[in-house]
């Protein structure tokens, strides 16, 4: 094909450049970098599980060195990411200096708390222990089980979302969905001990509240009953509470910001669950219609 060719195909698509703001051709445009900041994420899974995803080399016999040249090379980029996705945002409501001043805070106060991260984790690792048969070690869990890894991405994302980091978290949490099929929203609120066994399908939407050793299987949706208001509904409480010790069977949706399920409760497989239900609920699919038995009321 000859050059002259493409002439009005090139000048449709630079028109299309000149139409609005989503795109980055203008030189004084920031956005964050998605290579860089996966590799953030890997290097953060490298620090807090050390040796698990490296080549299988021998760390330094000096740990506190490595620990603290990892981390100071997180740091670094992340400041560079950070200050990025600040300038994304805010532009045309801070300068240069003051985007950096506020990413060296951010970078600051995420870095601090990492051994809090690490120690959530940990206790993920155990939910997952204590709630699947087949795993025969803790190790196996770390290394392999996507649930867990989905996890791990979005309590990194979390924190730089209560940061009010914009961009970041939702590349964050898009490496984990694409890897793994769980599409966890970085601005859930997820407790202690959580575990998705089996891991593909889930939907955790933005304003979820999980408490502590809930676990769901997969397919399951926790999500909102309409978006139909967009943008409107920004900041809305839209998706459900689910309180501690629940459990969420295969292919479940529990939807809208109202709806919470009680302690101790168990979601059926396929169920789809609209209203709030209490502690101790029991809630089935009988004939194509859900079926709720309360903590005293006979099976």
């Amino acid at each position: 094909m000859l050059r002259e060719d493409l002439d009005d195909t090139i000048a449709g698509i630079l028109r299309n450049y000149d139409e609005g703001d989503v795109f980055f051709t203008r030189p004084d445009r920031h956005f964050p970098t998605r290579r860089k900041v996966i590799q953030i994420v890997k290097e953060l899974r490298n620090v807090m599980f050390p040796r698990y995803f490296h080549d299988g080399s021998p760390l330094p016999s000096n740990l506190e060195l490595y620990v603290g040249s990892t981390l100071d090379m997180i740091g670094d980029a992340l400041f560079v990411q950070v200050r990025e996705s600040l300038l994304f945002r805010d532009a045309d409501k801070i300068d240069f200096d003051e985007a950096e001043r506020r990413a060296r805070a951010i970078t600051k106060t995420f870095l601090a708390r990492v051994p809090h991260l690490q120690s959530m984790l940990l206790k993920d690792v155990q939910a997952a222990f204590d709630g699947d048969p087949a795993a025969q070690s803790k190790e196996e869990i770390i290394f392999s089980y996507p649930g867990f890894f989905a996890i791990t991405v979005y309590r990194i994302a979390h924190e730089l979302y209560v940061l009010d980091v914009p961009l970041i978290p939702r590349i964050m949490t898009e490496y984990a969905h694409q890897g793994t099929g769980v599409d966890l929203n970085a601005g859930a609120e997820v407790g202690e001990y959580f575990f998705i066994d089996h891991a593909t399908g889930v939907v955790i939407g933005e304003t979820t509240k999980i408490g502590n050793h809930v676990k769901i299987y997969q397919g399951v949706t926790l999500g909102a009953l309409s978006t139909r208001g967009g943008q409107k509904l920004a900041g809305v409480k839209r998706h459900p509470t689910i309180e501690d010790n629940v459990t969420i069977y295969s292919n479940a949706s529990v939807l809208g910001g109202q709806t919470v399920v009680g302690e101790g409760s168990v979601i059926a497989g396929s169920a789809f669950v609209v209203k709030s239900v209490p502690p101790g609920s029991r809630v089935s699919v009988r004939l194509q219609e859900a079926h709720v038995r309360k903590p005293d009321q006979p099976a």
